[in-house]
């Protein structure tokens, strides 16, 4: 016989969920983002991109400062499909100089067999379950909120972008999803 157990508590502790951002820091949305993280006591991991760790340093150890993980996020985001091997690897290996972390994110979700067979030496590619598609400029802020909101469940890894193009989506539908995900009895943490 099958002892019955009540699932209730351990569903109900066990909801958490991946924060991450794409692209950054940029001090445009960055710091802002880093705001409403803080007013929700809410971790996250973002994935850097070298060229905006290098030109803007405080902004990446404010990052580290406020409790974060970074991850890799190559130099200036190559498309890994359009991209020879060499070159790619090389704006990898730039970005890890200045970020240091064993987590790596191919820009648009794109990487080719081999160098999942090569990065994996070195890193742990990380992807997503929940897209907010913040990016898309044809979508409304709502609709962002609602990409995630729809789908959210424990253990989901969701993305953002901290970028110029995102911003004016991501300022309107981040504290929204907070809110809503801390409603849900959601907490933050970041990638391990």
């Amino acid at each position: 016989m099958t002892p019955s157990v009540d699932w209730g508590d351990y569903k109900q502790t066990d909801r958490k969920v991946y924060l991450t951002f794409d692209d950054g820091p940029i001090p445009e949305v960055t710091p802002w983002v880093l705001d409403v993280l803080k007013k929700f006591r809410a971790k996250a991991t973002f994935f850097c991109l070298g060229k905006h760790v290098n030109r803007y340093p405080e902004l990446f150890e404010r990052i580290l400062q406020e409790g974060h993980r970074v991850g890799n996020h190559t130099w200036d985001h190559p498309d890994a499909w359009k991209t020879d091997n060499l070159t790619y690897y090389k704006s990898v290996l730039k970005t890890h100089d200045l970020v240091q972390s064993d987590l790596f994110r191919p820009p648009y979700g794109r990487i080719t067999p081999r160098q999942v067979k090569a990065l994996r030496q070195r890193y742990k590619i990380i992807l997503w379950s929940v897209l907010s598609e913040d990016y898309d400029r044809t979508q409304k802020p709502e609709q962002c909120v609602a990409n995630i909101t729809g789908k959210v469940r424990s253990g989901d890894i969701l993305v953002f972008h901290d970028s110029i193009k995102a911003a004016p989506n991501l300022q309107g539908c981040l504290e929204p999803t907070l809110e809503y995900l801390v409603a849900q009895g959601f907490r933050f943490e970041t990638i391990e």
